[in-house]
């Protein structure tokens, strides 16, 4: 592996009730986070190769560990979303370079699938940063139900030299949805919108 992980970190986030109602079933997000080193921390450099294959190698790693935290199969992952925190020896272009080219492919091997574009974030920041992981639907952007965020935050990342990347992967929409928009069950999954 080329990414020098510090500490990997995994959430399942689980509503059982919303508004004094039972959310049935429970609607289900797993969080995974890697604390890595930026091999271009304190310097410019005008290809970014090295975290371009990071994200690569990341997006398959933590994808699973989504997909295993929530105890299912890889086709029955609904929703997706990425994210990354650069510590302020890097720039934002370092979190693009991880996030856009490669992670996209294997993640999608991950969750099975994955016809819509990964919602993504970046930000600059330093210890204790937080940053909303966006999440919509695997298969069909259109699918409102989908439409959800949730917080990474790791309390020492990222460093100043580290990069925090987050892979956010959802068993089922918001908790008691109701605004409307493309159904679940109405998915057709080829263009990415419907």
């Amino acid at each position: 592996m080329q990414a020098q992980i510090r500490k990997l970190v995994v959430v399942l986030d689980e509503v059982m009730q919303e508004m004094g109602q039972v959310v049935d079933p429970p609607a289900r997000r797993a969080l995974a986070m890697a604390v890595i080193a930026n091999p271009y921390a304190g310097r410019f450099s005008a290809t970014l190769d090295e975290l371009i294959a990071i994200g690569e190698e990341l997006g398959g790693l933590l994808g699973a560990k989504c997909v295993e935290a929530l105890g299912i199969e890889p086709a029955q992952a609904q929703g997706y979303g990425k994210a990354a925190i650069v510590g302020e020896a890097g720039e934002l272009e370092h979190a693009a370079a991880i996030l856009h080219p490669k992670l996209g492919a294997p993640l999608r091997v991950a969750v099975e699938k994955g016809a819509a574009l990964v919602p993504s974030a970046k930000k600059v920041g330093t210890l204790g940063t937080a940053i909303d992981v966006p999440l919509g639907h695997k298969d069909a952007a259109f699918v409102r139900s989908h439409f959800d965020a949730i917080e990474a935050r790791i309390g020492d990342a990222p460093r100043s030299n580290e990069i925090l990347v987050a892979v956010a992967v959802s068993a089922t929409g918001r908790p008691l949805p109701r605004v409307g928009g493309l159904q679940v069950h109405e998915v057709v999954g080829q263009d990415g919108l419907r």
